[in-house]
């Protein structure tokens, strides 16, 4: 384990059902605005927010509810994370190309009840063999988040996701797939004909979304940052395929060139962005595109990548831009959302909520808090007939989905509580149900 993160015991969800609905009491609300609400009360009944009233909440037409005085404790939205990959945030890389595909999804499924012990509540799945596991939650048998799943992550070639060695070269035409291709980790597409098969394939497992690599990454061995991968003509293919189902194509990219191409393509989300410079960071706003973006810093939370790695090279020059692109979101108004994006460590999974605070050098307490909830609530929403959970989400208001968390403390005037849910987040509640609740005890 690296020194840097301190091994702490996971926190288990409460097994507790004996209830029709969960009335809060005494709760200041955060709403999305810079200061929390007067004192106030909500009822949720099932599974939605059934009233949310500064008064007394004393009728109801259920059976037994479970009521929880928040003692003026901050309630809020559970929170989202636009860029998970909930198989692969915490086995290591070699693991996942090695070990067996059972032991995998043990593993995820352990880390998605940690997930949802962090307050995450609703995770978008950007690239990974997540659908078992969505539905092993959605079926109560794992605990765990929502999941909006990709699937595969979609990629050329020697672009990001080809994990391929070089002694497996040349592919043989009609030949077997390669190990990520086989976990359903990756899929490699070298024509505007396989991006729409392997497109049509995930959208026929349940993706409710899709995502393509446009240029080179990190972790891949044979991907050069400055490389732009798919061409327009392939992009264009996946966003017409994805369209036709209702749904929109999200890409990794980091350069200029590859954010280009792929807005020309009709693409609707980026997934980075770091190294853009200041004019395609103006034409992602003209055209109305979101940027899901990663608080990526020379940091506690840098990967674990070998010093004097090429990987760990192109890692620095990622950070060096960061501060660039949260200024240039910031300049243009571009639709920000926030993703994590922690990869191949436990210990790095676990400082989740520690990423939010980081994005106080741009941002004020209040539009952190709504990146985290509302604003990435608005980019889950344009999965549209492919969502997988209708319903409101990142809100407190009559018929959302009651998702809350009761925060021991005000994150509007010290954000940095988020960094340490095991002792501020005193209850979480997905779907109506209360996983933790330290208020009983």
């Amino acid at each position: 384990m690296s020194p840097r993160h301190a091994q702490r015991a996971e926190a288990r969800p409460s097994a507790s059902t004996d209830y029709d609905g969960v009335l809060i009491t005494n709760a200041r609300l955060f709403t999305g605005a810079a200061e929390l609400s007067a004192p106030s009360n909500v009822l949720v009944i099932g599974n939605e927010i059934r009233e949310v009233s500064s008064r007394p909440i004393v009728e109801h037409d259920v059976g037994k509810i479970l009521t929880v005085d928040a003692g003026g404790r901050t309630v809020m939205p559970g929170l989202i994370d636009a860029h998970w990959h909930a198989i692969l945030a915490r086995p290591t890389a070699l693991q996942v190309l090695s070990a067996d595909v059972g032991y995998i999804n043990l593993v995820a499924g352990a880390e998605a009840t940690a997930t949802l012990m962090r307050g995450l509540t609703t995770v978008r799945d950007i690239g990974g063999p997540s659908f078992s596991l969505k539905r092993a939650i959605d079926e109560g048998i794992v605990i765990g988040p929502r999941i909006y799943p990709s699937g595969a992550m979609i990629t050329t070639t020697g672009g990001h996701g080809d994990f391929r060695q070089l002694f497996e070269l040349p592919k043989s035409i009609g030949g077997p797939p390669s190990r990520v291709e086989q976990i359903g980790g990756a899929a490699i597409a070298d024509s505007p004909d396989e991006v729409r098969l392997r497109v049509r394939e995930q959208l026929m497992q349940g993706a409710s979304q899709i995502k393509l690599t446009a240029g080179g990454g990190v972790a891949s061995p044979h991907s050069p940052l400055d490389v732009a991968t798919f061409t327009e003509e392939e992009l264009r293919a996946a966003v017409e395929a994805a369209e036709s189902w209702g749904t929109y194509v999200a890409v990794h990219a980091y350069t200029s060139i590859a954010i280009r191409r792929a807005i020309a393509a009709g693409v609707k989300c980026i997934e980075h962005g770091h190294l853009m410079d200041e004019p395609t960071a103006k034409l992602i706003a003209e055209h109305d595109v979101w940027l899901s973006m990663q608080v990526f810093l020379d940091d506690e939370d840098v990967p674990p990548l070998p010093e004097g790695s090429p990987e760990r090279a192109k890692f620095m020059d990622v950070v060096a831009g960061t501060d660039n692109v949260y200024k240039f979101a910031r300049k243009y108004h571009i639709k920000t959302a926030l993703g994590t994006d922690l990869l191949f460590s436990k210990d790095l999974a676990a400082r989740q909520t520690a990423q939010l605070p980081k994005l106080a050098r741009w941002f004020a307490n209040a539009e952190i808090l709504n990146q985290a909830t509302s604003i990435n609530a608005q980019l889950l929403a344009l999965s549209g007939p492919r969502n997988p959970y209708p319903g409101k989400l990142g809100v407190i208001e009559t018929g959302a989905l009651a998702d809350l968390l009761i925060i021991d403390g005000d994150p509007l005037e010290k954000i940095q509580l988020m960094a340490d849910p095991d002792r501020n987040f005193v209850l979480i509640m997905k779907n109506g149900k209360v996983y933790k609740n330290r208020l009983l005890q």
